[in-house]
């Protein structure tokens, strides 16, 4: 009796479908993980069936786009769904197909993924979003597979491919711009710090601080769990505070415009009570009351790489890990003004 693809697997101690992309030498599979299939091919002495393989990678190759663990927030945020237009756009022109990986939570997204890479046609991921310790990453790591993440690389940074901005210098600069126009009592509000992007531009953000000698003061800064427009409470606090500042430095335009909403409610003005820069330069940005002043991180391009890199991996899969920065801008608009001498 032949042996069957399932032998081979059990034997390996991986999937079927695993075992299958061994056959067709498929860029996902790790090299350490295809010796081991080998190893068990000759143990048992399976042969594959290498028409059909042949046949089956001439077919689109299927790319997964995974969103980060949300029940709501993350489907409402331009940066992400900026992101995602470029990623289509570039996998159209090379004809690959695109697909969303979403969840509730941690253990969703990781079924999803568990039945994606089952398809023959799977090639790889994107994750749109990059954070300390995550599950996520292990699991694609540890089971071989490729992806290509948005955003800087925490566990494993040396084999990770990733496209990101230099948050750091993109937080001290929107600091710098403040300090500039006469801020000295500036506050930070972000994403939550596990977040590797909003934890970098705080840091950004307290280099510019320390630069011109201003304190660092832990009550002007604050963290939180979602990108949404219900921060009414902290935000609320920070603007009641004796010694409030003058300035805000916000990781996203949906933060910013949460802020100018609560400044509104409390009778304060932007930009005449408050000044504020924000980041992603989204539609948010564009329709708020005033304007914002906005870091413009190129989402859209953030997207085209990543799916550029994604796919010359595939293609070539002998490649190291490719590490790319997409430039930042300012976007100057009318969320910030300048102070007269003696108002701070």
């Amino acid at each position: 009796m032949a042996v069957t693809i399932k032998e081979v697997a059990a034997l390996a101690g991986v999937s079927p479908s695993t075992v299958s992309r061994t056959c067709k030498d498929h860029p996902s599979i790790s090299r350490e993980t295809k010796e081991k299939v080998r190893y068990a091919m000759a143990q048992l002495g399976y042969e594959p069936n290498l028409s059909s393989a042949a046949a089956a990678s001439q077919a689109s190759q299927l790319i997964g786009i995974i969103l980060p663990p949300s029940i709501k927030d993350v489907y409402e945020n331009a940066f992400y769904l900026e992101t995602i237009r470029g990623i289509s756009q570039f996998c159209n022109g090379r004809e690959y197909i695109s697909t969303l990986v979403t969840g509730q939570d941690d253990k969703e997204i990781l079924r999803a993924i568990q039945i994606l890479v089952k398809d023959e046609r799977f090639g790889g991921f994107i994750l749109l979003y990059s954070r300390v310790n995550d599950p996520i990453i292990d699991y694609l790591y540890e089971n071989g597979i490729l992806y290509v993440l948005i955003g800087k690389a925490k566990q494993f940074a040396n084999q990770t491919i990733y496209i990101d901005n230099d948050n750091l210098l993109a937080g001290q600069e929107a600091t710098e711009y403040l300090y500039s126009l006469g801020h000295r009592k500036i506050a930070y509000v972000g994403s939550e710090y596990s977040l590797l992007f909003s934890a970098e531009r705080k840091a950004g953000y307290q280099m510019a601080l320390a630069k011109h000698d201003l304190p660092f003061v832990p009550e002007y800064c604050i963290e939180v769990e979602q990108t949404s427009l219900d921060c009414v409470e902290q935000f609320g606090a920070l603007l009641e505070r004796p010694e409030r500042p003058t300035a805000i430095v916000a990781s996203d335009d949906i933060l910013a415009t949460a802020l100018n909403r609560i400044c509104v409610k409390q009778g304060f003005s932007v930009p005449e009570d408050l000044s504020i820069v924000s980041f992603n330069n989204s539609l948010f940005a564009r329709i708020s009351l005033p304007q914002l002043t906005s870091v413009d991180v190129n989402s859209l391009q953030l997207g085209i790489e990543a799916a550029s890199q994604l796919i010359n991996h595939i293609e070539n899969p002998n490649l190291l890990a490719t590490k790319i920065i997409v430039p930042h801008s300012l976007i100057v608009r009318g969320s910030c003004r300048k102070l007269s001498e003696g108002e701070n």
